[in-house]
């Protein structure tokens, strides 16, 4: 843990891998409110050109470990609403 209490970034998990930051930032919305903290964590050319190109345009979704099955299993059951070619992350 950081100094100001926030998860250090070995101490997070990937949980899913959005492609484009607007369907990231909607999927860590849905985890805030259910009181899992997230991190989204992509490429800084991603959003200028607004494509996604051999993982350029992917945003990665991170969750402190403690919270990554039910971050996932939150995810997974809003997937019908938001289903975008998204993959879950291994």
């Amino acid at each position: 843990m950081s100094g100001d209490g926030t998860p250090a970034e070995d101490e997070l998990t990937t949980i899913h891998i959005a492609q484009g930051l607007l369907q990231a930032h909607v999927i860590r919305a849905k985890l805030e409110e259910a009181g899992i903290p997230a991190l989204l964590s992509y490429e800084s050319v991603g959003p200028v050109i607004g494509i996604t190109v051999d993982g350029v345009g992917e945003v990665r979704v991170r969750v402190p470990a403690e919270h990554a099955e039910a971050a996932r299993e939150l995810i997974a059951t809003g997937e019908d609403d938001t289903q975008t070619g998204d993959k879950a992350a291994p």
